[in-house]
């Protein structure tokens, strides 16, 4: 038995503003649940193709590991999903069912793809884009509704940042890609770049042994995806500005960007495929003040699916002059401002001192190291320790380390990404 997934959206927000205030915070919790069939998934619906990086440096242990990890991703692929493999190194071709097509899966093209996947060898240098742009070649020839993709390198990306930014935006909107980084070369900025740009989530993992375990997670979420293409629909008044609207939870996505023109005063914003999960949004709107006791509707927000609603919230705005109501500060969206703040200055201070600016690292992952301590995010606070030496937590007190392994940087700058979820009190 099945039911159609549930959609609920609600807002978490202090609507008050004082005299001649302007702007509104507002955290949206969007949330999909609902039983969903056991049988496999749309065997014309969905489709998945891992790229593994087999440049020079991948050879080895992360080889190996990443071979394994690619057999154990292909053995939970359901029959009737199609999938491809795919490796890069400043080139990008199809490992597996080779030429430029998906193949179904089914036991015997299985088998065949895992003994293809053994034959990799490595060579030469790295070009993500590249390797994402054959992918994008393989969906769009292909037209499945749910695409996904799975990126693994160990080494930074040797293309401009022009040409990397090209083959992203080719891609965008066509499907979504989990990033990954494996050892100690990756970047951070290469794998947050992917997750923003396709909507999905970057980690680095420097055990070679954990892959398997990583690939088999991200391929058996993206084959429980029942929705494609979920948009974020925005409305807000005549003389309201929208600052931004980011996804917070479960990782931190800038959506401001994306948004295109959705009729009179609204927008879209592009939030990928859903299963059962919930997500967090947070949007910060300008509005013309009011007279004290005016109260307006400072956003409509809605989760749409090709022609249907699937649910629906409101951001309201109330002036008042009672300092109790306008001081009072929500959890959710207090929490995120700060998760949010954290993410940026640690990927700023690991930027800055890789560019050599060590005044400007020293600020910011003094700041980072403040805020995680404040915030009770020990995991943070532990991967910092091993870029900065912490002279005082409370005021953001650092020194940067003199011998520091790069990798920790890294580290910091996507586990950060990662966000946890507050949850209103019931007085919210």
């Amino acid at each position: 038995m099945s039911s159609t997934p549930q959609v609920t959206v609600e807002t978490h927000q202090n609507e008050f503003l004082p005299a001649g205030g302007r702007t509104v915070d507002a955290v949206v919790t969007v949330t999909q649940s609902g039983e969903v069939s056991a049988a496999p998934p749309r065997a014309a619906g969905a489709a998945e193709v891992i790229m593994i990086d087999v440049s020079a440096s991948m050879s080895g242990a992360k080889l190996r590991a990443a071979k394994a990890a690619a057999i154990a991703a292909i053995d939970v692929i359901p029959d009737g999903v199609a999938f491809a493999i795919v490796a890069g190194d400043t080139e990008a071709w199809t490992v597996y069912p080779g030429r430029t097509r998906l193949a179904t899966s089914s036991p015997a093209n299985r088998s065949e793809a895992r003994e293809a996947v053994q034959h990799l060898r490595t060579r030469g240098g790295t070009a993500i884009g590249t390797w994402l742009t054959l992918a994008a070649d393989l969906f769009r020839r292909h037209g499945a509704a749910i695409n996904h993709g799975i990126l693994l390198t160990d080494g930074a990306n040797g293309e401009s940042e022009q040409t990397f930014d090209r083959a992203l935006e080719r891609c965008a909107g066509l499907f979504v890609c989990d990033s990954r980084g494996v050892g100690d070369g990756w970047m951070a900025r290469d794998l947050i770049k992917v997750a923003e740009q396709l909507l999905g989530t970057a980690s680095g993992i420097t055990d070679p042994g954990a892959l398997a375990a990583e690939f088999v997670a991200m391929t058996q979420a993206a084959m429980g995806k029942t929705r494609a293409d979920v948009l974020l629909r925005v409305w807000t008044p005549a003389g309201a500005t929208i600052r931004f609207v980011k996804q917070v939870h479960p990782e931190i996505i800038d959506l401001t960007g994306r948004r295109r023109d959705a009729g009179k005063r609204a927008g879209e914003y592009p939030i990928g495929a859903w299963g059962a999960e919930s997500r967090d949004y947070h949007l910060k709107i300008d509005l013309e003040p009011n007279p004290i006791g005016e109260e307006v509707l400072a956003a409509r927000v809605s989760v749409v699916h090709g022609d249907d609603v699937l649910g629906q919230s409101l951001v309201r705005a109330v002036w008042t002059d009672d300092l109790t109501s306008t001081t009072a500060i929500n959890r959710q969206v207090a929490h995120y401002t700060d998760e949010t703040e954290l993410a940026e200055a640690i990927l700023e201070g690991t930027e800055a001192q890789k560019a050599g600016d060590l005044d400007r690292a020293t600020l910011k992952l003094g700041r980072a190291v403040q805020l995680a301590a404040e915030s009770g995010r020990e995991d943070t606070a532990k991967l910092l320790a091993k870029v900065v030496d912490v002279v005082d937590e409370r005021t953001g007190t650092v020194r940067l380390r003199k011998v520091a392994a790069s990798i920790d940087a890294e580290m910091a700058a996507v586990a950060s990404r990662k966000t946890q979820q507050v949850r209103p009190r019931q007085t919210d």
